[in-house]
């Protein structure tokens, strides 16, 4: 099997000894998966990359600690490690601005100490009847879930909900059970958190503060009051777990 190494060329050695073929950086894309040590090499290898990934020392549950990465290799050179699609995020601002994130798609106060308000909304497709007026909803329709006064807010994918969200109150979520939304410091002293499938609408309810749009780790942009920010599943990346 050939293996490219992405992030950290130290675990190298460590792959070869377990028996697999490292191939050199140029022909990363002739590799049959890639090795990415810490979170930033994983995101890249996700985003970028068509072939499986084996996250390495990222701080998630899926991740491999460096300490047993030889293993792991021999276990997935031994046909015992599977490949499972992980949902790529995209957080589209208004009809224009497309960002995709691996872990994470938040909506926060740009200055410290400072507040805003937010809503969450939910879409269900196509549902039939919608619940609130009783009438009939053949097309999809938004749903508003809870507003709030908080620093901000959280979608994370379920390699995020371990992270930030996690911190925050959330859940730990599996692949395929959804998005887990997340109140980031609320104001109140008991809020809620959610999981829920995708697309997902955030938006800014007051002017109190500048509000950014930040995506794994990344601000993207500027969200005014009033805009909407749809996080929806964009694509999937392929990752090997154990």
């Amino acid at each position: 099997m050939r293996l490219s190494v992405a992030g950290d060329e130290s675990v190298v050695e460590t792959i070869r000894t377990a028996g697999a073929t490292v191939v050199e950086s140029d022909e990363a894309t002739s590799s049959d998966a890639v090795v990415a040590v810490g979170e930033a090499a994983v995101t890249d290898a996700a985003l970028d990359s068509t072939g499986p990934v084996l996250p390495v020392d990222c701080g998630t549950p899926w991740s491999v600690p460096r300490r047993t990465l030889g293993d792991t290799v021999e276990s997935l050179l031994a046909g015992e490690i599977r490949a499972v699609d992980h949902p790529i995020l995209s957080a589209r601002v208004g009809d224009d601005h497309v960002e995709r994130a691996l872990f994470d798609a938040m909506l926060t106060t740009s200055e410290p100490a400072r507040i805003s308000e937010y809503a969450v909304a939910h879409r269900r497709r196509g549902s039939g009847v919608a619940v609130d007026t009783g009438e009939d909803a053949d097309a999809d329709e938004w749903y508003v879930v809870d507003e709030f006064r908080a620093d901000g807010v959280v979608v994370a994918s379920p390699l995020g909900s371990s992270g930030y969200a996690r911190a925050a109150g959330g859940s730990v979520v599996g692949v395929g059970a959804g998005l887990s939304v997340v109140p980031v410091s609320p104001y109140a002293t008991q809020t809620d958190s959610w999981v829920f499938d995708p697309p997902l609408r955030l938006s800014v309810e007051r002017d109190d503060a500048p509000v950014s749009l930040v995506v794994d780790d990344e601000v993207a942009c500027a969200v005014a009051p009033g805009d909407s920010v749809v996080v929806d599943v964009a694509d999937t990346a392929s990752f090997l777990i154990g």
